[in-house]
């Protein structure tokens, strides 16, 4: 399996998912499972079927995480000093030159990403623009509506 790569900050949420997951959601799950059992037959009962289909669900959800953690290149970007380029982790106000709307986001992995927070995946059509550009660079990316030309104005490694 390719190596993912991953925020501190990502890495610690995936954490704190399959320490939830593995501690507290798997014993909830039990529990609803035994309670269920006790109703009777199995066959005509929801409750059990229900509760065992969410017992799979969180299975290989936990399953996931320990695959994303275990092949997970974690970057530092406080511990980077990569002179004004955007790089992986880096945060980025960028300019349209059209509009003249500026926006920030910050370039992370894709089960980091979170267009509402501006946090946009690596693999995005932006994040593949911006990346080895320095400040003050002119970009142009193709967008769903078309090229769009940006003009970077700050990276930041935060």
């Amino acid at each position: 399996m390719n190596q993912i790569p991953m925020t501190v900050h990502g890495m610690e949420k995936l954490r704190a998912e399959l320490n939830y997951l593995k501690n507290i959601r798997r014993s909830e799950i039990i529990k609803v499972i035994a309670e269920a059992r006790e109703h009777g037959d199995l066959k005509e009962n929801a409750e059990y079927h229900a509760a065992r289909e969410q017992q799979g669900f969180c299975e290989g959800r936990i399953q996931e995480i320990e695959a994303k953690l275990a092949n997970a290149h974690i970057i530092d970007i406080t511990k980077l000093s990569p002179d004004n380029v955007v790089i992986f982790g880096s945060t980025v106000t960028i300019e349209n030159l059209y509009t003249k709307h500026k926006k920030t986001y910050r370039i992370v992995g894709d089960d980091e990403a979170n267009f509402r927070e501006n946090m946009i995946s690596i693999n995005s059509p932006i994040a593949r623009g911006l990346i080895g550009k320095r400040e003050d660079e002119i970009v142009i990316i193709k967008t769903p509506g078309g090229l769009v030309e940006y003009k970077i104005l700050i990276v930041k490694y935060i």
